[in-house]
């Protein structure tokens, strides 16, 4: 098989107790046990990341290299989700016929990509043009980062689903200094009908909004959003420090430019990057302030999705203050929509 381009449709399942992975290595764990698609939102919502009310699988389209860079699509049902704008979120109540998602990655390192400049689909059926439009930026708890919308579709039929995915428009360092400046297109051919998109396995949760979140799925060619073990990080590791739902690592890394602070905030209990945050950071030495400033979004091989800043340098004694001043702008689905808000001050002392 060609592996730039990989067009059989994979039935993922999603497990809250086991995960999701393919049909062949899940067959049994989640069964057809509701008619009912869209559960009711679950009441007294903790301030945090709770299990959602349901939990189900989706079906791959397919896979396929565009400029350097993979681009996944899949479907599932169509379902609702919250847009984020500061600290306001809003409803988005199901619409359409199924919920489109598209994942772009490095097929090297693995990492998943932000697409900052943009990243639109659309969709033709019989030559004619159904849909065009850039669909949200999302976080999910068994799928992490990626882009998705729900769409109406033309009844059952073949239809051509065009993805392009923008230029990375956050800082590129590393190997990917040079990469992933322009856009790509992707184009993918789908044979769509009702009952196959029926067959998604889809289950209510008895524990629905307790604290905690499903497994992510277990994907063998598309890699998640996981951000790199604290041990994992290059350079000088400072340490980690959680407040509320996040988990902040963080790392001195060297450079032609000198050195630098990464910070890597991550979900609690996934460990997936957390996008389009502001933070910003102060450096306590002996009393007096080293560096106070923003921190720019930058994405690398090395540490994936980041936050950093350059620095004269760090000493041992150091304190590191990071401020999160708005949590990650982007639309989540149940589960996530509570949670990111409010974020406390953390401080991690270098050794």
């Amino acid at each position: 098989m060609d592996s730039r381009q990989w067009t059989r449709r994979d039935l993922l399942c999603a497990s809250g107790a086991v995960g999701v992975g393919a049909l062949a290595g899940c067959s049994g764990l989640l069964e057809e046990q509701s008619t009912n698609r869209n559960p009711s939102v679950v009441e007294n919502r903790p301030d945090a990341i709770y299990r959602p009310s349901h939990v189900e699988g989706m079906e791959m389209i397919g896979m396929q290299e565009a400029g350097g860079r993979m681009v996944g699509l899949m479907y599932a049902y169509a379902h609702r989700f919250w847009t984020v704008t500061g600290s306001v979120t809003e409803l988005v109540q199901p619409g359409g016929d199924v919920h489109l998602m598209a994942s772009v990655w490095d097929p090297d390192s693995g990492t998943v990509l932000p697409v900052g400049t943009g990243l639109s689909v659309e969709i033709r059926t019989d030559g004619e043009r159904l849909h065009r439009r850039s669909p949200w930026t999302m976080l999910s708890q068994n799928m992490g980062f990626h882009y998705g919308d729900n769409f109406a579709l033309d009844g059952e039929g073949t239809y051509t689903v065009t993805v392009e995915t923008g230029a990375v428009g956050t800082e590129r360092v590393g190997d990917f200094a040079d990469s992933f400046g322009e856009s790509a297109t992707a184009q993918f051919e789908w044979e769509y009908s009702e009952a196959a998109r029926s067959e998604i396995p889809f289950r209510t949760l008895d524990d629905a909004g307790d604290p905690g979140a499903l497994d992510p799925m277990e994907m063998d060619m598309m890699p998640l959003s996981f951000a790199p073990s604290t041990d994992e990080l290059p350079g000088q590791v400072l340490g980690s420090a959680e407040a509320g739902d996040v988990h902040f690592a963080a790392t001195v890394v060297s450079g032609d430019d000198g050195d630098a602070i990464a910070v890597s905030p991550r979900t609690r209990y996934n460990g997936y990057v957390l996008p389009a945050m502001s933070l910003s950071a102060t450096l306590d030495r002996d009393g007096s302030t080293a560096f106070d400033d923003l921190l720019t979004q930058a994405v690398g091989p090395d540490l994936g999705y980041h936050y950093r800043a350059s620095v004269d340098a760090v000493e041992s004694g150091d304190e590191l203050t990071i401020t999160t001043d708005s949590g990650p702008q982007v639309s989540r689905h149940e589960g996530y929509e509570t949670a990111f808000t409010d974020v406390p001050d953390v401080s991690i002392t270098a050794d």
